[in-house]
């Protein structure tokens, strides 16, 4: 059988305007105080991948148009829509109350492992990603409807955020889309 490399050609990639209009997956991203530019493009090249609803940067994470994000994102800041909020425990309450189900991605006192998450059919999710360092916020945390753990059994258990994201989006795209 024959193993040949797929031109980008045949890739059947999708246009802006396809994007656009495409029928989204239904998560939505929460970037809390991210400092890494070429993560936040990272981010959204993943969810330009898994067709992800919005990504809302928040706190001290960058917005494009910025030429580090643009080297990651490839692009993706123009497909996936995004929008910019200071305050990303006031954007929870809010989405909570527009019946968004909202998950921390962190290591914490009954989380959920990720192999573990079940979605739901016809549910709405927001996954929260926090800083590179301190993770998400204790406030946010504690207001989440839930908080999902990527189960780590080397000697770090620490994940680059935007491996995180792509650990747990792929996950989530998957588990929504046998539904």
């Amino acid at each position: 059988m024959e193993k040949r490399k797929l031109k980008n050609s045949e890739l059947d990639r999708k246009s802006t305007e396809e994007f656009k209009s495409a029928e989204k997956t239904p998560v939505i991203i929460i970037l809390d105080n991210i400092r890494s530019l070429n993560n936040i493009g990272s981010v959204f090249r993943t969810a330009d991948a898994f067709l992800i609803e919005k990504i809302w940067l928040c706190g001290i994470t960058a917005t494009p148009p910025h030429k580090d994000i643009h080297k990651t994102a490839l692009g993706a800041t123009d497909t996936v829509d995004w929008e910019y909020t200071e305050d990303a425990l006031e954007l929870v309450k809010r989405l909570q109350q527009e019946k968004t189900k909202v998950y921390s991605v962190e290591q914490a006192e009954n989380a959920i492992f990720l192999y573990d998450f079940s979605p739901k059919k016809d549910e709405k999710y927001a996954l929260v990603f926090g800083n590179e360092v301190k993770g998400v916020q204790q406030e946010i945390v504690s207001a989440s409807d839930g908080v999902i753990e990527i189960p780590q059994l080397g000697s770090k258990h620490s994940l680059n955020i935007a491996v995180s994201a792509g650990v747990v989006l792929w996950d989530v795209f998957s588990k929504i889309n046998s539904l």
